[in-house]
């Protein structure tokens, strides 16, 4: 008989790899996929891959993803910005593609029944296989035995008493078959995703509402600095350490929208302003209140012109703050 071949969504959590791990002790080979986007990276995934001696494949996510899952999500949100079941349908469906073009058998997730009250319900599941277009060949081998029995068991692709019975929040059940399955390293939970951070999210809210047209790139600037709402079409980020001024100077470099703001003479944050020429003065001073020391007057270059401007109190910053 042909090997059977499985790719599967690998974020390089717990889950994940176990689903992997399972299903490669049963005889399956197998592989992962990893997409990446401006809320979520491919740092675990590639770590947990080497680890374990997962062939992983890491692409980035297209506009489909920004436009139809974070923007208008047909299942909506979680308690933040997070559009879950929509995202993970996407992912499945992008996996699909890879499937039909280099001849995988199915995919799999390492989602557990009851793990998400709101995502991972037995009704979530089901609605996420179905909207990715690929729901006859979705496996979730953690919970498979807690599930409806899937073509790929009833047809002898993969051995359902092999498979999971793992539900509900707590992780003692993963934490044994990791012992059982050799896989002693593996990150803590939580921390994959800035769309269920509630700061991050209330960031991204404010995006949307003042700039539905946003690309990916205005995504990837929510990520760094302080950010200030300074009117309708008007808005600051500025770093808060060296990290952050560099993130914020590459993406300009890349063609992010903005003019860089930085202090004249001397350290200081470097800052990104949004907006018309008549904001400019109050962006320099909120600059200043985070650069300078004292409380005389600073110049701030803005783009090519200086501004001399005396800084905004630390207090006076916080009531534009997002």
């Amino acid at each position: 008989m042909a090997e059977v071949r499985a790719l599967g969504l690998i974020s390089g959590g717990l889950d994940s790899i176990l689903a992997a791990l399972l299903l490669r002790k049963t005889g399956v080979e197998i592989a992962g996929l990893c997409l990446t986007t401006p809320f979520f990276g491919a740092e675990k995934a590639r770590e947990a891959a080497q680890l374990y001696h997962i062939p992983l494949t890491v692409l980035p996510a297209d506009a489909e993803h920004l436009e139809t899952v974070v923007k208008n999500p047909r299942y909506g949100y979680g308690s933040n910005m997070n559009p879950c079941i929509d995202c993970h349908a996407y992912m499945l469906r992008k996996a699909g593609q890879i499937l039909e073009t280099q001849g995988f058998d199915f995919l799999f997730t390492g989602e557990v029944l009851g793990q998400r009250p709101m995502s991972q319900n037995a009704n979530a599941l089901n609605a996420v296989a179905k909207f990715s277009g690929y729901g006859q060949l979705v496996l979730r081998p953690l919970s498979a035995r807690l599930l409806s029995p899937t073509p790929m068991e009833e047809q002898g692709l993969v051995s359902r008493e092999s498979l999971g019975a793992i539900s509900g929040r707590g992780r003692k059940q993963q934490m044994e078959l990791a012992n059982a399955l050799g896989a002693h390293h593996y990150p803590a939970p939580g921390g994959g995703c800035l769309l269920t951070d509630p700061g991050f999210s209330g960031r991204l809210r404010d995006l949307l509402d003042h700039k539905p047209d946003c690309g990916p790139v205005d995504a990837e600037l929510l990520k760094y600095g302080r950010h200030f709402r300074l009117g309708a079409q008007a808005k600051l980020i500025v770093g808060r350490h060296q990290a952050d001024n560099a993130a914020l100077n590459e993406l300009l470099k890349k063609g992010a929208p903005g003019l860089r703001l930085h202090i004249a003479s001397g350290p200081g944050p470097v800052a990104v302003y949004m907006g018309t020429d008549e904001d400019i003065p109050l962006a320099c001073a909120i600059v200043a209140a985070y650069g300078a020391k004292g409380s005389g007057q600073v110049a701030v270059k803005a783009g090519e012109k200086t501004c001399l401007v005396a800084p905004l109190s630390k207090m006076r910053t916080q009531e534009f703050m997002i």
